[in-house]
């Protein structure tokens, strides 16, 4: 049962993300937890885990970890076309 919190807080996180930086639309729901729970993990190892926690995630450096992510891929995404 954990796992699927995870999936769904990490769906969120990388909506959230999308959402952010305006790539949201591009991509789908696999992406969109691809995007949330590597965030997920660069943002912890980057910022530590403090903020609130859901499913074992810190919200504030997951965010923030899924939006680098996110710009990282769109540059790259868009360099390609």
């Amino acid at each position: 049962m954990h796992w699927i919190w995870v999936l769904i807080v990490g769906a969120i996180i990388g909506a959230i993300a999308g959402s952010i930086t305006s790539h949201g639309k591009s991509m789908g729901c696999a992406a969109n937890i691809v995007a949330g729970l590597v965030g997920s993990s660069l943002g912890e190892a980057l910022l530590g885990d403090f903020g609130p926690q859901v499913a074992g995630m810190a919200l504030i450096p997951s965010i923030i970890g899924a939006v680098i992510i996110v710009w990282i891929v769109a540059f790259f995404v868009n360099k390609m076309d």
